[in-house]
């Protein structure tokens, strides 16, 4: 278990950090280490490298004190290893004194670690362990290439058809198109599989997908002289073709933004490993507890979501959960495996039961419980009972309402917390 600081604890540590001098306190000069970033040489630094791993800290804070020599003692075996100017770069923010830079970045907590790729920030935090060897390993597996090269289109029937996948078609690798497609697939390498293929086509009437088992992957997949990008969807969501980029290949903006909405899935599966950083968005959860191998659910669960509730984007995080992992949860909603599949919200606050998976086909049912929960009828009925209809018969003149309870929030317990940094699944 990881521990942090919080401007809340600042007063207190501020008293203990003046009356105790901590062993290699990151005030100290040193030679080597990691990269000190300022308001005036970020944007450079961050312009100029594939890789940016940053340490924001604060001195007060005694937990920043501590991994601050295990930091620098990476940074330095980090050089050492990726020696090439433009790869990789261990760094640190003074936030206390870089306050414009710690805002930029929206850092509430010490020491956070930051990983930035390409100028972009990524958006999971580095939460793994806190050695100089796991540094090296996690820098490591940054870089290393996540493009998988294929020279047979049969290696492409036989992929994961669980994960969203971007293929390229290429004359060569020295290609600027390429290069683009690279620095893409850099940047979205936790979201999609990357493939590539090379080669001309000699076949001027060579059509994607055409002659499987007959052409060279690359030849069957574009005409000669033209590139060609295209995005697959996960079997669970869509059984449709691959689906062609058909913005420019030489701007690479363009390119980000489109792989973009394509690899970031409108429904997404919420893991112990992704949880906390789901939570930091704020969010209440809409989830799918379903079986393992359930996955016709999930191909319903996601097709109703994506046809009807898209303008709800920005108010929920539209989820699936492995209901054998997240059993805990299912038990505070007094359901076990046994009665997998079914719909929860998580508000943070509470949970709320949709009352019969089937009803998802019922024509605005699954958005009427989400807009129960925006006017607080799921909250109020939590204190007062369920609301009384025209068709419920007064006793004795009076309106009589049972109580319910819905159980607290689960997933609130894999939220941040003040006094610690990561959280270990067997506490939800």
């Amino acid at each position: 278990m990881l521990f942090h600081c919080d401007i809340f604890h600042f007063k207190v540590l501020t008293f203990a950090c003046l009356l105790i001098r901590l062993p290699n306190n990151i005030a100290e000069e040193v030679k080597e280490g990691a990269l000190s970033l300022t308001s005036k040489n970020i944007d450079e630094t961050l312009a100029d490298n594939e890789l940016v791993f940053i340490n924001f800290y604060a001195q007060w804070c005694r937990f920043s004190n501590l991994l601050a020599p295990i930091f620098d003692e990476a940074a330095d075996k980090v050089k050492e290893e990726f020696p090439q100017s433009g790869k990789v770069v261990m760094a640190k923010v003074d936030c206390d004194r870089e306050t414009s830079v710690a805002s930029r970045f929206h850092i509430t907590k010490y020491p956070t670690l930051k990983v930035i790729r390409n100028g972009q920030p990524t958006k999971r935090e580095y939460r793994g362990q806190r050695s100089v060897e796991a540094f090296q390993e996690f820098v490591r597996k940054q870089l290393e290439d996540p493009i998988k090269e294929f020279s047979d289109l049969r290696e492409l029937e036989q992929l994961d058809d669980k994960k969203r996948m971007i293929i390229g078609y290429f004359e060569r690798k020295d290609v600027p198109e390429y290069e683009l497609f690279r620095k893409v697939a850099t940047n979205l390498k936790d979201d999609c599989q990357f493939y590539v293929g090379f080669g001309t086509c000699s076949n001027q009437n060579c059509e994607i997908g055409q002659h499987l088992h007959l052409l060279n992957a690359s030849k069957a997949m574009h005409p000669p002289g033209e590139p060609i990008i295209a995005f697959r969807s996960d079997k669970a969501l869509s059984v449709e073709m691959d689906e062609t980029y058909k913005g420019s290949l030489s701007v690479y903006d363009e390119l980000n933004v489109w792989a973009q909405e394509k690899c970031v899935p409108f429904v997404r599966e919420i893991t112990f490993e992704n949880a906390e950083e789901l939570t930091e968005e704020g969010l209440p959860f809409l989830i799918l507890f379903h079986a393992p191998d359930d996955l016709q659910s999930v191909k319903q669960y996601k097709y109703i979501v994506t046809k009807s509730l898209l303008s709800e984007k920005q108010n929920i995080n539209f989820l699936t959960a492995d209901g054998l992992k997240f059993a805990h949860p299912l038990h505070h909603l007094g359901k076990s495996t046994a009665d997998l599949p079914l719909i929860a919200i998580d508000s943070f606050r509470h949970m709320y039961l949709f009352n019969d998976f089937n009803d998802i086909f019922v024509e605005g049912k699954l958005k009427a419980f989400l807009q129960d929960l925006y006017s607080g009828k799921l909250h109020r009925e939590f204190h007062y009972g369920p609301d009384i209809t025209n068709n419920e018969i007064p006793v004795t003149g009076k309106q009589v309402k049972t109580p319910t309870t819905p159980p607290e929030s689960a997933f609130k317990k894999l939220a941040p917390s003040k006094n610690r940094y990561t959280i270990v699944k067997d506490e939800l």
